[in-house]
C-alpha cells in the first residue's frame, strides 16, 4: 500500500512543481506528502551541527502532549452538558456529547487556518511548516464550549494572519499565535467569551438546567464575595474542592480545566527534551513568591483585604488556565526566550503578573494569557541582556 501510494506522489509530482499546472499548490502538495512520508531532501552546503529532532518530530511531539487534556476536555465537555441538562451522565454518551461541540471547532480552526498558511506559503513560494498543526489545535481548546463556530473561524484567521505571518511565518513571530487568537476573539466578542452562562453548553430548558448554566467558575466566584470572606469557604460552598480542580471536572475552557491532564503532558514534554522546564518552574515560583506574601497580609491583617488574597498560594495553581498555559503556552520556543536564565526570568514573570492580574483586576480574573502574550514581548530583550552579561565575563584577549 506504502508503495502504491509512493507511486501516487511521484506521477502527480511534476504537476507541482516549477512549469507544471499546479505550480502555484505546490506548498499544499509538499504539505500532504511530508504527512506520509519524510522529505529526501539533502544538505548540499557547508557542514551543519544535526540530531533527531526535526520540525516535524518536535511539533508530533508537541501534539502528543496535548492529547491528555484533548480527550479529557472532550469528556468534561459532554459531561458538563449532560449534568446542566439533566441527562445520563455514562462515558459513552458524555464522550458523544463532548465530540460533537469540540471535534467541529477542532475541524474549523484545521480549515480556515490552513486556507492562510497555503495562501500565505504560494504567495512567498515556501512550504507549509508544521506548526500550525499546533496552533490549529491549541486555539480551540481554550475557548469556551458555546462559541461559535464562526468566531472560531476569525479567531484562528486573525491568530495566523496577524500574530504569525505579518512577521515572516513560523520561527519569526513575536507572539503566541494561538494566545493571540484567543486575545482578539476575548476581547472582540466579550459576551461570548466571559461571564457565567458560556462555560457549559446546555441540551433542554428547564430549571435543573439553568441553575447548572448560572454557576460561576471558581475565578469568578472570588471577586464577587465581600470583603472578609474565606475563599476556602466560597469554594468549599460552591462544591469546589482542591482534587476536584486538580482533576478538572469544573465549567470552563474546552480543555484547559484540569491540572492534572497538563502535568502528564508537562512529564513528557519535559522527558523528550521538546519543553523546557525552567519556563514551567519559573512560573509555579512566580505564582508562589506573590501569592504567599498576599496570603501572609490577608492572615495577619483579619481578613481585611482583597478576598483574592485568602486563596492559599497552591490553589492559584490548579484554578483557572494556568497549568494549560505554563505548560503548553509558555514553552513555545519561537515566542518564549532562549538563553536558560531567561527562561527562568520568563516564566518567573508570568507566574507573577497572573497572580497580580487576578487579585488586583476583579473584572478580569484570569490573568495567564495576558502574561504570557506581555511577556512574549519582552522575551527577546531578556536575551539580548543575558548575552551581553555572559559576553562580559569573557577572559579578554591578550
Amino acid at each position: 500500500m506504502m508503495k502504491a501510494l509512493k507511486r501516487l506522489f511521484d506521477t502527480t509530482r511534476p504537476h507541482f512543481e516549477s512549469g507544471g499546472r499546479l505550480e502555484k499548490l505546490h506548498p499544499l502538495f509538499d504539505a500532504i506528502e511530508t504527512v506520509a512520508f519524510t522529505p529526501a531532501l539533502t544538505t548540499r552546503s557547508d557542514t551543519h551541527v544535526r540530531d533527531s529532532l526535526d520540525l516535524k518530530r518536535y511539533m508530533t511531539f508537541v501534539i502528543l502532549a496535548l492529547m491528555p487534556p484533548f480527550f479529557f476536555g472532550i469528556y468534561n465537555t459532554g459531561y458538563q452538558s449532560h449534568l446542566a441538562s439533566g441527562l445520563s451522565l455514562d462515558f459513552v454518551p458524555v464522550m458523544i456529547q463532548g465530540a460533537g461541540v469540540v471535534l467541529p471547532m477542532l475541524m474549523v480552526s484545521y480549515g480556515v487556518g490552513l486556507f492562510w498558511e497555503v495562501l500565505f506559503a504560494s504567495i512567498r513560494k515556501h512550504n507549509i511548516s508544521e506548526g500550525f498543526l499546533v496552533t490549529g489545535l491549541l486555539f480551540p481548546m481554550t475557548l469556551p464550549p458555546t462559541t461559535p463556530l464562526w468566531q472560531v473561524a476569525v479567531g484562528i484567521s486573525f491568530g495566523v494572519v496577524i500574530g504569525k505571518e505579518i512577521f515572516g511565518g513560523t520561527g519569526r513571530n513575536i507572539l503566541n499565535p494561538a494566545l493571540t487568537a484567543r486575545a482578539f476573539i476575548f476581547f472582540a466578542y466579550p459576551a461570548n467569551m466571559s461571564g457565567d452562562r458560556v462555560w457549559t453548553l446546555v441540551e433542554q430548558s428547564g430549571r435543573q438546567a439553568v441553575d447548572a448554566v448560572t454557576a460561576a467558575t471558581p475565578l469568578a466566584l472570588l471577586p464577587l464575595a465581600s470583603a472578609g470572606e474565606s475563599a476556602s469557604r466560597i469554594l468549599g460552598d460552591a462544591g469546589y474542592t482542591f482534587q476536584r480542580l486538580f482533576i478538572g471536572n469544573i465549567p470552563g475552557s474546552v480543555c484547559e480545566t484540569s491540572a492534572l491532564m497538563c502535568l502528564l503532558g508537562a512529564i513528557f514534554l519535559v522527558l523528550t527534551g521538546v519543553g523546557n522546564y525552567r519556563n514551567m518552574l519559573g512560573g509555579v515560583l512566580g505564582v508562589l513568591a506573590v501569592a504567599y506574601p498576599g496570603y501572609l497580609i490577608y492572615l495577619s491583617s483579619g481578613g481585611q483585604t482583597a478576598t483574592m488574597f485568602s486563596v492559599h498560594p497552591v490553589w492559584h495553581l490548579v484554578m483557572g488556565s494556568f497549568a494549560f498555559g505554563i505548560v503548553y503556552m509558555a514553552t513555545d520556543p519561537v515566542s518564549g526566550p532562549g538563553m536558560n536564565l531567561s527562561r527562568w526570568i520568563y516564566g518567573f514573570a508570568i507566574g507573577a503578573l497572573t497572580v497580580m492580574i487576578r487579585v488586583f483586576n476583579p473584572a478580569y480574573p484570569e490573568g495567564v494569557m495576558l502574561a504570557i502574550l506581555f511577556m512574549n514581548l519582552f522575551a527577546p530583550l531578556m536575551d539580548h541582556f543575558v548575552i551581553k552579561a555572559r559576553l562580559r565575563k569573557r577572559v579578554p584577549n591578550v
